[in-house]
């Protein structure tokens, strides 16, 4: 993914003052995370675009820190749960308790109840409860009992994940899969970046307490709002949609997939794009937009044969392929 630093100074009124929160921002989370930009930046685009992000990486590359200075730099409500294999969906959601005072059953909201829900290790419980947050990815909603709760505006998922050929996983269901807007992939650092990150701690950093390394809160959902009305009226050709279309269609014919991109990721290759291209200045979306997201959009999306698997072949090197091989719009 590219890493959008273009100055926008030139910007004004309320565009530019929404794109310089977000900005700010991202300059905030950096405080405390090293050399991870174009995570920081699919976080960014996912909240204009009112989606979730599966972060995933081996233990001990700051995903939970990430996710944790993107909560302390951002004026929003902020819980975390845990995932554990016995944790149960009631324990995502709420249930109903007895009051003993009242005699009858109350609503107890569960931490799903909140602006920003970190599902640290998501992967790690079984598949059961980790479906207990499709209804509130999808749906922004919960239902217990037959009474369907709505969730708080906004509300985004940012769940972590380790690779599943680490011991104790459960690998998530497709389903549950295509609810994330994005999968967004944390590579261990380069050397500089360790040198930075191991630098920090000798001089004081303590990853548990994000207020004392300055990471402060620079934006909040009013700043949030209106840069989604900016990004909304950002321009999308029919050129464009019928690039967007073409590329989810070539992999659903690809020889080495099993399953191909559905018209929910299309459509959400077409928001992630659109929402890139007004973080970057401009208010028309290109080609280079799309292909910019198209790996963090989709990767997720495709399932590979067993065959191409045990060859080597990898979701991103058959979405790279096709990217080179559709037709680009001039």
């Amino acid at each position: 993914m590219m890493d959008p630093t273009t100055d926008n100074a030139g910007d004004a009124g309320d565009q530019g003052n929404a794109r310089a929160a977000l900005e700010a921002l991202r300059a905030e989370i950096a405080k405390a995370v090293v050399g991870q930009d174009p995570a920081v930046t699919g976080l960014v685009v996912a909240l204009l675009c009112r989606g979730h992000v599966l972060l995933e990486g081996v233990p001990g590359v700051a995903k939970t820190l990430l996710v944790r200075a993107l909560a302390s730099a951002l004026e929003l409500e902020t819980k975390r749960v845990q995932f554990t294999p016995d944790l149960m969906p009631s324990d995502v959601t709420g249930s109903l308790v007895y009051d003993t005072r009242s005699a009858e059953f109350s609503f107890q909201p569960g931490p799903v109840f909140t602006n920003l829900l970190l599902a640290d290790e998501i992967n790690r419980t079984p598949p059961k409860t980790q479906s207990s947050l499709l209804e509130a990815m999808e749906e922004r909603q919960v239902t217990v009992d037959g009474t369907p709760r709505p969730l708080p505006d906004p509300f985004l998922v940012a769940a972590t994940q380790n690779p599943v050929e680490y011991e104790g996983t459960y690998p998530l269901p497709e389903a549950q899969l295509d609810r994330f807007l994005l999968k967004l992939t944390i590579p261990l650092p380069s050397r500089q970046d360790e040198i930075s990150v191991l630098t920090r701690h000798a001089e004081g950093f303590n990853p548990r307490d994000l207020h004392a390394a300055g990471v402060r809160p620079v934006a909040g959902p009013a700043d949030l709002e209106a840069a989604r009305a900016e990004v909304a009226k950002t321009t999308i050709s029919p050129e464009i949609t019928a690039y967007v279309v073409d590329i989810c269609r070539a992999t659903r014919e690809s020889p080495s997939l099993t399953l191909g991109v559905s018209p929910r990721g299309a459509t959400a290759l077409l928001a992630t794009a659109r929402a890139w291209a007004w973080l970057t200045g401009r208010d028309y979306v290109t080609p280079d937009d799309v292909k910019a997201l198209a790996l963090p959009t989709l990767r997720h999306r495709v399932q590979l044969r067993p065959e191409a698997e045990m060859e080597g072949v990898t979701a991103d090197s058959v979405i790279n392929a096709i990217l080179a091989h559709v037709p680009v719009p001039r």
